[in-house]
């Protein structure tokens, strides 16, 4: 598949994705947040869901975390517009609470579709409710952040995810951790 078709795969599913009626977040969003970067991007970015700034934007990380998400992307070497960037459920959920099961189950077709037109290099986690979704549903973060994991021909890695160390500011410093392991990463896999 060459790029001009993946890009027209990932249009595809944005359309759908800011129509989408599955469940019961479209009946509170703003707008459905389907992710954006290019459809060449060797690295994807799966956060949680939406929070207030993406549901009235209709883009993924554009808030507070997504401002500290695009100064650590520089110090792993990479641009916000080298990467796709996305969320396991497209729409806010309501008081930003976590993702319901049922929700993540509706919006999960959308996201697979999304790995498989962009077939990354690798895919950044970030944080519990990403990780657990795509790798483990028991997986710790504290175990699992910063290593990589092979799973079905795909390239994993959680990193924390940056409004924890908006939240904690101890947190900052294994966050900015593991980015700098995902710059090895990269380059060793260059």
């Amino acid at each position: 598949m060459d790029l001009s078709e993946r890009q027209a795969l990932l249009e595809e599913i944005a359309a759908q994705v800011r129509v989408c009626p599955r469940c019961r977040l479209c009946q509170t969003r703003t707008l459905a947040v389907p992710g954006e970067g290019p459809a060449g991007a060797r690295v994807m970015f799966i956060g949680e869901g939406p929070g207030a700034a993406e549901d009235r934007q209709g883009r993924p990380f554009v808030g507070p975390a997504g401002q500290l998400l695009n100064q650590l992307l520089l110090q792993a070497g990479l641009r916000r517009p080298e990467v796709f960037i996305t969320n396991v459920v497209k729409c806010r959920p309501p008081e930003n609470r976590e993702p319901h099961p049922d929700e993540i189950a509706a919006c999960r077709e959308y996201l697979d579709g999304q790995i498989a037109t962009l077939q990354p290099r690798i895919i950044c986690l970030l944080g519990r409710p990403a990780t657990q979704t795509l790798l483990d549903p028991t997986l710790s973060m504290t175990r699992a952040h910063g290593r990589l994991f092979e799973r079905d021909g795909l390239a994993f890695m959680p990193l924390y995810h940056p409004a924890a160390a908006l939240h904690n500011p101890s947190m900052k410093a294994p966050l900015e951790h593991d980015f700098e392991s995902l710059r090895q990463l990269l380059e060793s896999r260059k």
